[in-house]
């Protein structure tokens, strides 16, 4: 007996504590964790556990590329009865798109080389002289200024999120018109101002570039005239002749673009018999309609439905506040909605500091798995 036993109070026996082996129970229990996943890999043809994965079959052998240059970049399933509506159109018939095969290069080259250059000539096939100029026409072989105008788009991977990038008011401004065909992209679009200056210069500078363009559309806003688009704006009391007398001006400025967007028009957009005359007449000159989406009223989208025009309508525009922040941040904003959607479009002026955020966003465009094409090309989205 210890001295210690013989000083602690009568029925109070010291208290003896049992320690377990905490570290060596660890120790057995991580051995068996690691020795059944060895078993597990070793034995079970899926070490992956079930993850989803898909054999294909490479019947064609490149040179210089390996397996681990190939990535899957997204699997998408298939659009069926039990999946939801088909958002895209079924045939070749119903796609309202241009037709890269019925393009004339200068280069005499085929859709699938690459673009260099468009033509910077009117086309014969889709052109028609009038007194105040040009005039865009579908041929009697069904060719339309939007099949032969557009650029063709090389490498369209359906995976891929698509941006298409408009930058308005060429021709307004000398020094801004060249510092945007000099410091921009190619897939980048243009569009013409119809009281601009030396359009016809600006056109073929461009275009020599591979620049596809549209012709930009005076349409009346809820405030004409205090705010006043120009003297042959489209209104919504014109008479139909009188309409037509407008656009016939506004369609000879410039040639060798794919379609028009509207300049303002807030009311007009928003007028349904407008509209839709406004869209007849487009499409009976083979050309697209693009909506600046400056007006959360317009109804430009739904009567081209209707009258099966193509078109398509900008989802952000990028310099409403012209500051670098800003447009960085709408840029960013863009970048989400083309990755929700799988398409979007922006619309921005010809500003320097439009022209240059643009340009610094363009160059690592790709690296970030985003692609820029000509605005004909989301027509079909």
């Amino acid at each position: 007996m210890s001295s210690e036993d013989l000083t602690a109070p009568l029925g109070m026996g010291k208290r003896r504590l049992v320690r377990l082996p905490f570290g060596l129970i660890g120790a057995g229990i991580l051995s068996v964790v690691v020795t059944t996943t060895l078993i597990w890999v070793a034995v079970v043809d899926d070490p992956v556990g079930g993850e989803p994965v898909a054999v294909l079959p490479l019947d064609a052998v490149v040179e210089g590329v390996t397996s681990q240059d190939i990535e899957v970049v997204e699997i998408r399933p298939g659009i069926g009865d039990d999946l939801g509506p088909n958002l895209r159109p079924e045939t070749s018939n119903d796609l309202l798109g241009p037709r890269y095969e019925m393009v004339m290069r200068p280069d005499g080259l085929g859709p699938e080389a690459p673009v260099t250059g468009l033509s910077v000539n009117p086309d014969t096939r889709v052109s028609e002289r009038s007194e105040l100029g040009f005039l865009p026409k579908i041929s009697e072989a069904g060719v339309r200024p939007l099949d032969a105008y557009s650029r063709p788009i090389l490498r369209e991977f359906t995976s891929i999120p698509k941006i298409a990038v408009i930058v308005t008011g060429l021709g307004l401004s000398e020094t801004g018109t060249r510092n945007a065909i000099g410091s921009l992209p190619s897939d980048v679009t243009f569009a013409l101002a119809p009281y601009g200056e030396e359009l016809d210069l600006y056109m073929k500078q461009a275009r020599m570039e591979g620049h596809e363009l549209l012709l930009q559309l005076p349409l009346e806003p809820f405030d004409f005239p205090d705010n006043d688009p120009g003297p042959h704006t489209l209104l919504v009391s014109l008479k139909p002749d009188k309409m037509v007398d407008r656009l016939i001006y506004l369609l000879t400025r410039a040639t060798n673009y794919v379609g028009v967007i509207n300049e303002m028009g807030a009311r007009f957009t928003s007028t349904k018999p407008s509209v839709q005359f406004l869209m007849e007449k487009l499409k009976g000159r083979g050309l697209m309609f693009v909506d600046n989406g400056t007006s959360s009223r317009s109804i430009a989208a739904e009567v081209a439905e209707e009258t099966r025009l193509p078109f398509s309508g900008v989802d952000v525009v990028l310099d409403e506040v012209p500051r670098e922040d800003d447009i960085d941040a709408k840029l960013l904003q863009l970048e989400s909605i083309a990755r929700a959607r799988g398409v979007a479009v922006a619309a921005g002026s010809a500003l320097p500091v439009t022209v240059r955020q643009l340009e610094k966003w363009t160059r690592d465009l790709e690296q970030r798995g985003l692609q820029l094409v000509p605005v004909s090309a989301t027509i079909d989205r």
